[in-house]
């Protein structure tokens, strides 16, 4: 069994309606990914905090409003750890990014239908990822039409 700590992915949403989005590159698939950010949880830490610290590090946007939408358990056979899945509304750009020293990372900013359709149509998409964009789809539905 893999042990790990919670993972946050993040849905940091502007005030004009436009989703922030990560695209690097991952290892396993080696193939680029488009993502919700996120990162792992420190002990005892609110999803809700790391979602917000997590999204500022790697994007440079901050603020907004945070709720969680949802956990899930990544894959239960051999994890022991859950994703929270967290909706940060109106955040905007701080220029403040720091991402890890190995991350390589391009910030996009797209219509959540946009994000949506891109997942779709990668078959190397984090399934994750794309879990946290169903989420988001079923909480906003006005931000899909």
């Amino acid at each position: 069994m893999l042990r790990s700590r919670d993972w946050v992915l993040a849905l940091p949403v502007t005030d004009d309606g436009r989703l922030v989005m990560v695209r690097q590159y991952r290892f396993g698939t080696r193939d680029l990914s488009t993502e919700a950010p996120g990162g792992i949880m420190e002990a005892g830490e609110d999803p809700r905090v790391t979602a917000a610290r997590e999204t500022e590090e790697e994007t440079g946007f901050a603020g907004g409003r945070a709720r969680v939408l949802g956990t899930c358990a990544p894959n239960p056979a051999i994890q022991s750890n859950r994703c929270h899945f967290v909706l940060l509304e109106g955040v905007r750009p701080t220029g403040r990014r720091e991402p890890d020293e190995h991350e390589e990372i391009q910030v996009l900013a797209l219509s959540p239908k946009a994000a949506l359709a891109e997942a779709l149509a990668n078959p190397a998409q984090h399934s994750l990822a794309l879990l946290a964009l169903y989420r988001l789809r079923d909480e906003r539905p006005d931000l899909f039409s």
